[in-house]
């Protein structure tokens, strides 16, 4: 049999000095292939390539006859889902609703696209456990419900080649079994994947074939067996970055607001809050003092996300309850902004939010202001501080450059170098793994047991994924099915 995509000789140039290189690459009906390789290896590139979304390597790329890569490739990535999102988003009625909300694209529909329900689409929603929310609007779901919904979709249209772009990034423990289960019955002799894939442990038990990526090439590619056992192979997945000896500490950070040690810095006192009707926290309390990092875990959809907007100024109910920042109660004189310079935050939605044209210097400078680009004029020590802080996580060589052209790692490092350049009091790293390979999660945790140990600045680390938490963390705060639970560590 012909394969489905065949890719001879691609030579694309992504950049004045970046050219993506696949001597030769092809897909046949009843390969799985992993595409492995750490952060800016060229793994996504490789895909935009397959699904011809990269004008310049069209020529390289033959198809099957009667193969359409618009009609015939579903892809389940985080960029998809901001893409669901987006589009949803941007048809709101709401205001012209009645009820004043807008339900947009429910589960249901994103999963059956235009056909029916049938006794297939059951089974998948159950594998799934998609059942309780299949009639609400997908702009609603958490993370890792729209990811879940995503795959739903694929399962039941079936394409001809289904792409997972790090399906099980971002979802916590449960919703990875049931990730797992789903696309084990998926990949069988008469499917086709391709799984881009930054760590070893994420490999899925059904890949047969390992395809190796590194600064733009494809360097091996081959049966699994064969390929894990290779010298690449391993290099790859044990690639270490070095650790900074020291961190700016920053003399002329505005000292005015310390408090006493006896002052906690945040203090909530039977707080209820929730979303979109949901309660999520019900007379919930928590105290976070001097010398304290706290972790907050649980899984997705459970609340962590409103907790956060609670103490960084994002969510309005805190006012007219007990919510204490650095003394202060909410809703007593203080803006928004007075609240947001205490923080600093490294999150998805941060990272998202930056589109083409910034420079990382300026991105980085950003963070004095709290706003998403740089719109006022900085002055030469603020300069100075962010090229400090670029210095110090390893990457001051690319301040002039474009942040969109970095790879993913080297941007979670930009975004923590914005985030600490003015010395917040207090640190909030919102899943900042995610994303990352191997050596970049561990340059990012070893980063902040530093930051922890300066003292200035203290931690709030959000995330779901086991073994993935700062030696410094020794307060956590969990979101169980019998309620939110504080303890000590």
């Amino acid at each position: 049999m012909l394969p489905l995509i065949r890719v001879n000789n691609a030579r694309c140039r992504i950049a004045s000095q970046k050219i993506l290189d696949i001597p030769e690459f092809s897909l046949s009906t009843g390969q799985h292939y992993c595409v492995f390789g750490g952060n800016g290896a060229g793994k996504s590139l490789l895909s935009s390539l397959l699904q011809a979304r990269l004008i310049q390597g069209a020529a390289a790329v033959q198809y099957q006859t009667g193969f359409s890569p618009q009609h015939d490739i579903l892809e389940v990535s985080f960029e998809e889902q901001q893409k669901l999102w987006a589009i949803d988003t941007r048809h709101d009625i709401s205001e012209f609703s009645d009820a004043a909300q807008d339900q947009g694209t429910s589960v249901r529909q994103l999963v059956l696209g235009a056909n029916q329900a049938d006794a297939r689409y059951d089974e998948i929603m159950r594998l799934l456990a998609l059942e309780r929310i299949a009639e609400q609007g997908i702009r609603y779901l958490s993370s890792g419900q729209c990811r879940k919904a995503m795959l739903a979709r694929a399962l039941f249209q079936r394409p001809k080649l289904l792409i997972l772009d790090e399906p099980l990034e971002s979802v916590d423990k449960a919703t990875q079994g049931l990730l797992r289960q789903a696309l084990e019955q998926w990949m069988s002799v008469d499917t086709c994947t391709v799984l881009l894939c930054r760590r070893a442990r994420d490999i899925l038990p059904g890949i047969s074939h390992l395809a190796l990526m590194q600064d733009l090439q494809l360097i091996q590619h081959g049966p699994k067996t064969q390929i894990q056992n290779l010298e690449a192979f391993t290099q790859i997945k044990e690639r270490r970055y070095a650790v900074p000896q020291f961190l700016p500490v920053g003399a002329d950070v505005d000292e005015s607001h310390a408090l006493t040690p006896k002052v906690p810095l945040i203090a909530l006192h039977e707080v209820q809050a929730g979303y979109h009707g949901k309660l999520v926290l019900d007379g919930f309390s928590w105290t976070m003092n001097k010398g304290q990092h706290t972790l907050i875990e649980g899984p997705n959809g459970c609340g962590k996300s409103t907790l956060l907007s609670l103490i960084n100024g994002e969510n309005h109910m805190a006012y007219g309850q007990e919510v204490y920042l650095f003394g202060r109660k909410r809703g007593t004189g203080e803006t928004v902004w007075d609240v947001k310079r205490r923080f600093g935050v490294v999150s998805n939605e941060i990272h998202n939010r930056y589109i083409k044209g910034w420079r990382v210097i300026d991105v980085v400078v950003s963070g004095f202001f709290d706003s998403i680009g740089l719109y006022d004029d900085s002055g030469a020590s603020q300069q100075q501080t962010a090229k400090a802080w670029l210095g110090a996580v390893g990457i001051e060589s690319l301040c002039k450059d474009y942040y969109h052209s970095l790879s993913f790692g080297q941007q979670r490092l930009v975004l923590l170098a914005r985030a600490m350049v003015k010395q917040p009091s207090i640190l909030i790293l919102d899943e900042a793994c995610v994303g990352l390979d191997d050596a970049y999660r561990d340059l990012i945790l070893k980063l902040t047991d530093i930051i922890a140990a300066i003292g200035r600045t203290h931690i709030v680390f959000v995330s779901h994924t086991d073994g993935e938490v700062p030696s410094c963390i020794n307060q956590k705060i969990s979101f169980t099915p019998s309620g939110v639970v504080v303890s000590s560590i």
